[in-house]
């Protein structure tokens, strides 16, 4: 797992698996703006994908696999998503994958979560 807070390999039972995407900066209240900061968009879409887990009785823990897709990816735009990805884990430890993307699925987006996702049984 090492300092980094994710690890490069995760085991787990054979079960009920979620598969949760498109976790982006659209507010979940309907507004359709979307913040023009990274940080911003960041703490929305983390939040997003926190909901999700809620919503399917997950938790942090039960996150086996996440991606991150970000615009324009740099070590100093990754150093930006990654403080509100690890607030997401909350501890836990999943697989990640960070991918530098040219564009998501509207011109103002710039970072989208994906996750596999235990799921109770």
């Amino acid at each position: 797992a090492g300092k980094v807070g994710y690890s490069q390999i995760s085991i787990v039972d054979a079960g009920r698996l979620a598969f949760v995407s498109g976790q982006v900066a659209w507010r979940a209240d309907g507004d359709g703006t979307v913040p023009e900061s990274l940080d911003e968009q960041s703490r929305v879409a983390t939040s997003n994908a926190k909901a999700a887990l809620e919503a399917i009785g997950a938790s942090a823990a039960d996150i086996v696999l996440a991606r991150i897709y970000v615009v324009d990816l740099t070590p100093e735009r990754l150093a930006i998503v990654m403080p509100h990805i690890h607030a997401l884990f909350d501890g836990a430890r999943p697989s990640v994958t960070g991918v530098g993307v040219a564009a998501l699925a509207a011109p103002d987006l710039d970072v989208e979560i994906e996750m596999i996702v235990r799921a109770a049984s």
